[in-house]
């Protein structure tokens, strides 16, 4: 990246789309979030986004990410970088020594009126800290104590990886992800987001949910546990099913489809543009465009099935078409016809007519900077209970004498 490339302007709109508080359907929950790289907060976040009151406890040093960058140039400060920033958000900050047994008694007092604990650190660290599931339990029956772990949690599943550390890459690779991405089997690439981190995590978000349900219908939390590997896993369904039902092992497809025709990136006159003309009446729109109404009843492309068996023929087609168009053209015919959708880079999405009437993007403050942080806005949209961005992220230990006073309060 360059370090000196001009920023782009932050959209008007942006900057009206926090919400005003703590309103989601999760505004009764309360959650200690121990967890930190990218994993274990994404997934507090989500909880957070609905209006769960998230504590976010750091170690003294702060979570893993906090001070890295990028910052702002105007940032002396440095309170946290972009990447703490885009899944910190609507969360509270208290730094504890969960070392020292003053701060192990500060959680517990915190874990008192919790509904959930969400942690991720390597497997047996909270069992040597004294809090294990069973001793938390025990103390704190209706309790739901969450975990993300590379190779989950013995308790769960004794993986014989238990103990090995995990990132993202490490999942993606396990899981099953990079043995079919890329655009042959000689270049094999993982992919561009970190969803070996990001799918475990919703997965976890999801695994919370249902066991809050359980609890409040019986008295009674449960443990939750999600490997990164196993989410990555079913993240990749095609490639258990189709080995199993045909011993096909899935190679890398680029971006076509494996059994889907047309459906595929193809190149335009400026660009690169998606398109997934499936049905009957998408594949004869196609035909009309391709000036080819020959091919709807043609042998080779009159069904999808013959279309993905033919697929080399019928890319030529769309590829001699889409080149004679622009990106915009393209879109402009197909849309509302054909799936067709332009290939959006960062600063598209900054422009997308989509993204604003979604309010997708937010401007939250920066602390330490005049310019605010532009981060994804929650995709969950509730209609009696909006959740969305209302609180920056916490600078180290920012909320210390406010948690412990509502302690003060409680007991």
């Amino acid at each position: 990246m360059n370090a000196h490339a001009e920023l782009p302007p932050i959209p008007e709109w942006a900057h009206s789309s926090m919400i005003e508080g703590r309103t989601g359907p999760l505004a009764d929950v309360k959650v200690v979030d121990l967890t930190q790289a990218l994993a274990g907060p994404y997934c507090t976040m989500i909880l957070a986004d609905m209006g769960a009151d998230v504590i976010k406890v750091e170690p003294p040093q702060g979570d893993l990410p906090r001070f890295g960058p990028p910052f702002h140039a105007d940032d002396t400060d440095k309170f946290y970088g972009g990447y703490f920033a885009s899944i910190n958000r609507n969360k509270r900050g208290i730094s504890l020594d969960l070392k020292d047994p003053e701060g192990v008694a500060i959680l517990l007092r915190l874990l008192a009126d919790a509904d959930v604990i969400v942690e991720n650190f390597k497997t047996g660290v909270m069992d040597r800290l004294g809090l294990s599931w069973e001793t938390l339990h025990e103390k704190f029956p209706k309790l739901i104590y969450a975990t993300i772990r590379g190779f989950g949690d013995p308790r769960s599943g004794a993986s014989p990886h238990a103990d090995w550390p995990a990132f993202d890459v490490v999942a993606q690779a396990m899981g099953g992800l990079v043995s079919c991405t890329g655009h042959d089997e000689d270049h094999r690439v993982s992919a561009g987001p970190s969803v070996g981190d990001i799918y475990p995590a919703t997965m976890c978000a999801v695994g919370v949910l249902g066991a809050l349900h359980h609890a409040r219908a019986t008295g009674v939390g449960q443990f939750v546990d999600v490997a990164m590997t196993d989410a990555v896993m079913a993240l990749c369904e095609s490639v258990t099913w189709r080995y199993s039902y045909t011993g096909e092992v899935q190679a890398p497809r680029g971006t076509e489809h494996p059994s889907l025709s047309p459906f595929n990136i193809y190149p335009t006159a400026d660009g690169l543009c998606a398109i997934a003309s499936l049905t009957a009446p998408q594949w004869q729109f196609m035909c009309a465009q391709l000036e080819r109404l020959d091919l709807v009843d043609d042998e080779r492309t009159r069904t999808s099935r013959r279309r993905s068996d033919n697929r080399e023929f019928v890319n030529e087609l769309m590829i001699e078409w889409t080149t004679a168009h622009t990106t915009a053209e393209v879109v402009e015919i197909l849309g509302g016809h054909v799936p067709v959708g332009p290939v959006n880079d960062a600063p598209a999405l900054f422009e997308s007519p989509h993204v604003e009437a979604r309010n997708m993007l937010v401007a939250v403050e920066q602390p330490g900077s005049d310019r605010p942080a532009v981060i994804p806005n929650t995709p969950l949209r509730f209609s009696a209970t909006p959740a969305g961005v209302y609180r920056r992220p916490p600078k180290l230990d920012e909320h210390r004498d406010e948690i412990l006073a509502e302690l003060e309060d409680e007991s």
